[in-house]
């Protein structure tokens, strides 16, 4: 698959490029930093809260932890 870097925008492709879909490490690192640096953002919500049943909501998460129970 051929594909343009999203850093660098220089071609790459899945067949030949060990980091596709970046063209090198240091643009994939570039990418991974931007995101730890919180520069990229996911603008919508994957779902609407709404739509999920209300028993689901209030149902107890892995490790015994419920939707609403804080972290400290």
């Amino acid at each position: 698959m051929k594909h343009s870097c999203p850093i660098c925008k220089k071609p790459t492709d899945s067949a030949t490029d060990a980091d596709f879909p970046f063209c090198s490490e240091r643009c994939r690192m570039l990418d991974l930093g931007a995101w730890a640096a919180e520069k990229y953002v996911v603008s919508d919500p994957i779902f609407d809260e709404e739509e999920i049943p209300e028993e689901e909501r209030r149902a107890p998460r892995e490790g015994g932890q419920k939707n609403n129970d804080t972290i400290h």
